[in-house]
């Protein structure tokens, strides 16, 4: 294919003195071959030939001289941004997002489409291709692709890049990686959605620069993507930051995954429309009536709507949203003490109708000093933010295999 990289191409670029090198450069570039001796500890011979190799794959490139120490002036190096591209995808409940990108993360190509309602494995998984070659025909030719990235929603095994899960899509065991692999001739990095998005965070977002935090994703569902010491955190299952599954009201309404009480069944995009719709079928007065010819139509950007409009009860459903996800933060934060919550989704998207009840709840119930010491924002990497996370987890194996990495 004119678009691939053979995936053993990839695997000799993120040899770990390449990457090490290739992230100096990253990161400090314009900078010379003996600045980078230095700073890794490897060999001025080392360097000399790795950097060699890295400009003759065009991924490096030689530009202005430096400041003269004393000798001649050295030979400045910068990564050759747009020599590759990269594919991220966002596989969702209901679309599938994806973007291109340069190796500094700068979108070049984007597009969306929507999912029908519990699609097949294949039916899923033709989806998945049509979305990748839809971008890839967008890009003009010549231009060669590093590989792609897939953010799935649900229960991911990212070493063997299957999905294992997809609640909302009702899908088990789908092998997203060996599929892709083959339609495409790329290698393709599968992880969880909202890991993904954390990634993103870390790279390209308000995490930048933060060691420990947490992504917090409120959509069609709820769930947490960690950051420990630069690194995402997994757990041995795969399942670490399924904070929307955990019990908020004992109470509570049934979850989809057969629980009481769930986070997700209380605060996501369907539990709120639910909680407005419901208040309304019991005879309280909404503008809500009037924005739509029927209650069935409802959703969480029209009560976000009446709620900017001054409407009680959409102002109250949006608060007790905020109130919900406030509980399933402030226990995160007395478990994980991070420095940063970072919410992200479409119910985020409320701003202040459901951040004020939020952070006063986290004030109310968190522990005092990890709850004064945690900073709690909004994302700004919009909406296809989980796509650029998806492409991320590429430019993390080529840069940083082992780990997150400093920005």
């Amino acid at each position: 294919m004119q678009h691939s990289m053979p995936v053993g191409s990839f695997q000799w670029m993120k040899s770990l003195n390449k990457s090490t090198i290739l992230n100096v450069i990253r990161t400090q570039g314009p900078v010379s071959r003996a600045e980078i001796a230095k700073q890794t500890k490897l060999t001025p011979p080392t360097v000399t030939n790795i950097v060699g190799e890295l400009l003759e794959s065009q991924l490096v490139v030689e530009s202005a001289l430096g400041e003269s120490t004393g000798g001649r002036k050295p030979i400045m190096l910068r990564i050759n941004a747009s020599a590759y591209h990269v594919i991220g995808v966002y596989a969702g409940a209901k679309k599938i997002r994806t973007v291109t990108a340069t190796l500094d993360g700068k979108v070049q190509q984007q597009a969306e489409r929507s999912l029908p309602s519990e699609p097949s494995p294949e039916q899923f998984l033709k989806h998945l291709q049509q979305a990748v070659q839809q971008v890839i025909d967008a890009t003009p030719a010549g231009q060669p692709f590093l590989g792609i990235g897939v953010g799935m929603h649900g229960l991911v095994d990212p070493e063997r890049g299957v999905s294992v899960f997809a609640p909302n899509l009702n899908l088990h065991d789908v092998p997203i990686k060996q599929v892709l692999e083959a339609h495409f001739h790329l290698p393709v990095e599968v992880e969880n959605d909202v890991r993904a998005l954390a990634l993103a965070e870390s790279w390209f977002g308000q995490g930048q620069g933060i060691a420990d935090f947490i992504c917090v994703n409120v959509g069609t569902g709820v769930g947490a993507g960690i950051i420990i010491n630069h690194a995402l955190y997994h757990g041995p299952s795969f399942t670490a930051g399924e904070m929307g599954h955990t019990t908020i009201d004992v109470n509570g309404p049934r979850c989809s995954c057969g629980n009481y009480g769930c986070l997700e069944a209380l605060a996501a995009g369907p539990a709120l429309v639910k909680r407005a719709q419901s208040a309304i079928r019991f005879g309280k007065p909404s503008l809500l009536e009037q924005m739509t010819d029927s209650l069935d139509d409802l959703t969480g950007d029209l009560i976000y709507q009446a709620a900017e409009q001054g409407d009680a009860l959409a102002v109250e459903v949006l608060a007790d949203t905020g109130r919900y996800l406030g509980i399933g933060i402030a226990n995160l934060i007395n478990t994980l003490n991070p420095t940063s919550i970072i919410i992200s989704g479409g119910v985020a998207g409320a701003g202040d109708f459901v951040l004020r009840p939020l952070q006063e709840t986290v004030r109310t119930r968190a522990l005092r000093i990890p709850a004064q010491a945690v900073h709690i924002t909004r994302s700004h990497l919009g909406k296809y933010g989980i796509a650029i996370g998806a492409f991320t987890l590429l430019l993390q194996r080529l840069f940083t295999p082992s780990g997150v990495g400093e920005v």
